[in-house]
């Protein structure tokens, strides 16, 4: 079709797209622990929830960025832990021809976004293989949280943004 365009090509006859590419995601550390049981299986009390988590990235080549999302959850009755469990899931990804303008806001909204939902099941499944329900994380608004860090660094004058923040008690 006449209106189709290709791809965008520099001067030099090169591709210059920006370009995203997953090239691995994984289990860097999972911790489950259950320090109070069997006790902790004899109170029909519902535990407090408190869920943390960061998000960072580190360089791992040249353009290849590894980009870690760590959740930390605990779960209390009164003053005993029923459950802890810490997951750093990570992901590895090439970036090409992505404005470094653009490169953090990738690293710490996009890249999370698509790391998340595998993060949450694999949470969901050592809650639950820890004999307690599933626990099922409700969906993170990673550039609202992304936009809060900038405003707070922009206050500080700091040009570091890292997202560590909570995201829940029940």
């Amino acid at each position: 079709m006449a209106d189709e365009q290709g791809p965008a090509i520099d001067q030099a006859g090169g591709d210059n797209v920006p370009r995203a590419n997953i090239l691995a995601q994984y289990v860097k550390d999972l911790s489950f622990e259950n320090p109070n049981s069997p006790a902790v299986y004899q109170t029909s009390e519902t535990p407090r929830i408190d869920v943390q988590f960061n998000i960072g990235s580190n360089g791992a080549g040249e353009d290849v960025h590894e980009v870690l999302l760590k959740v930390d959850v605990i779960a209390k009755h009164e003053d005993r832990t029923a459950f802890q469990v810490e997951l750093t899931y990570a992901g590895i990804f090439q970036l090409s021809n992505v404005p470094d303008d653009q490169m953090q806001p990738f690293l710490l909204v996009e890249a999370p976004r698509i790391l998340f939902p595998f993060a949450r099941r694999i949470l969901a499944d050592a809650v639950r293989d820890g004999n307690f329900p599933p626990l099922m994380l409700e969906p993170i608004d990673f550039a609202a949280l992304y936009m809060q860090q900038r405003a707070q660094v922009a206050q500080g004058g700091s040009d570091n943004v890292d997202i560590d923040a909570p995201i829940g008690q029940a």
